[in-house]
């Protein structure tokens, strides 16, 4: 037996985040399997948090795995299923999706012979094995590769690239079947630590938890490296994602979401932006937490589920908004490289709220490709 064995794969890019991203023919079957093989490729466990043995980040936005195969969706040309790998634990999530890989799932697909070009314009209808639901995406494609010069900027990452357009599909109830796990815009949570806390739980692309900065000591404004620096807030996010995932479905025993379930719910901490003369005028700001990591650019679908929420009466991130005029399915997020902007179409029922979808525009680029090896 060698002492390594070789998988092809691709590095990608896909909006803020990377991956690497699996055909699913060349992985064995099963998690039990395929869980070894993610985390040594990446480099985790690494106590360090510097995946110096992998090709991890030391992030979770850096620290991530796509599986392409053929659909089994009917109006789907590919499935996608994402697993996000935690840097420092090496635990394994496939609950939830993420929005930036997603990105660069069309493009993967049609260099890899998967689908088609469509002449100038290539679209793609990916399902979501973790969700469950539809992406539709659409990118230029020049010569029947994926598009990769262009003038669209994407905060939070350098340059500037073509623009690939993403639109969620039925998005609401992606982790727990229902927009509002427990049926109301607004709970309360208790924290040993803090007490009573007003929080909303929304499940559109992504569960997430939403909570104004104030009500945890907070401004709303610290960078991504001073909230890593805050060990009380870094607690406090920790105990209000754990009560969340338990209070919204996701898990039953608190002990599982600090041990199983480590990625989920997103955390957002809310505040209502400076106003802008002259300028973009964000609807909030927002700073992200996944995996106990501050993020320094919003996750795409913690931003998509803000646009969501912002459209329900009653929920914190619609009282923690600055109305502007015009339409009111533009969403602009602030978060700590920039601007997100974010359109989401929601009906208001009787019976309640149907999230449609949720368009954002996003940047992705192939970086390399060939074989990652694994410790046999």
């Amino acid at each position: 037996m060698k002492p390594q064995r070789a998988i092809p794969c691709v590095y990608m890019r896909g909006g803020t985040s990377r991956a690497l991203f699996f055909h699913e023919h060349d992985l064995p079957l099963g998690a039990d399997n395929r869980d070894p093989i993610f985390c040594a490729a990446l480099g985790s466990p690494d106590p360090y948090e510097r995946p110096l043995d992998g090709m991890g980040g030391g992030i979770t936005s850096l620290s991530k795995v796509a599986v392409i195969g053929p659909p089994t969706h009917p109006d789907a040309q590919v499935d996608y299923t994402f697993v996000q790998v935690d840097p420092r634990r090496g635990s394994i999530g496939y609950r939830g999706n993420c929005g930036n890989i997603s990105a660069a799932v069309g493009p993967f697909a049609l260099e890899e012979g998967l689908v088609d070009a469509n002449s100038e314009e290539t679209n793609i209808v990916i399902h979501n094995t973790n969700t469950k639901k539809l992406i539709r995406a659409r990118f230029k494609t020049v010569g029947g590769y994926a598009a990769v010069r262009g003038d669209f900027r994407l905060d939070g990452v350098a340059g500037s690239g073509s623009s690939i357009e993403l639109a969620f599909l039925d998005p609401g109830g992606a982790a727990t079947g229902k927009l509002l796990p427990t049926g109301r815009a607004r709970e309360h949570l208790t924290l040993a630590s803090l007490g009573e806390v007003e929080v909303s739980l929304v499940d559109a692309c992504n569960p997430v938890v939403m909570v104004e900065a104030q009500a945890l000591g907070l401004t709303g404004v610290e960078t991504p490296a001073e909230l890593a620096a805050n060990s009380r807030a870094l607690a406090l996010f920790e105990e209000l994602r754990v009560q969340a995932a338990v209070a919204m479905g996701l898990v039953t025993d608190p002990a599982d979401a600090r041990t199983k379930l480590t990625n989920l719910p997103l955390v957002a901490v809310l505040s209502k932006p400076a106003i802008v003369r002259g300028g973009t005028q964000p609807h909030v700001v927002v700073r992200m937490i996944s995996s106990g990591q501050p993020h320094k650019a919003s996750p795409l679908t913690g931003a998509m589920c803000l646009a969501i929420a912002a459209q329900i009466d009653g929920t914190v991130v619609a009282q923690v908004r600055v109305p502007q005029s015009g339409d009111e399915r533009r969403f602009i997020v602030a978060h700590a490289s920039g601007l997100l902007p974010v359109a989401a179409l929601v009906d208001r029922l009787e019976s309640g709220y149907d999230a449609k979808e949720a368009i954002v525009y996003r940047t992705a680029r192939r970086l390399m490709d060939g074989r990652v090896y694994i410790p046999n």
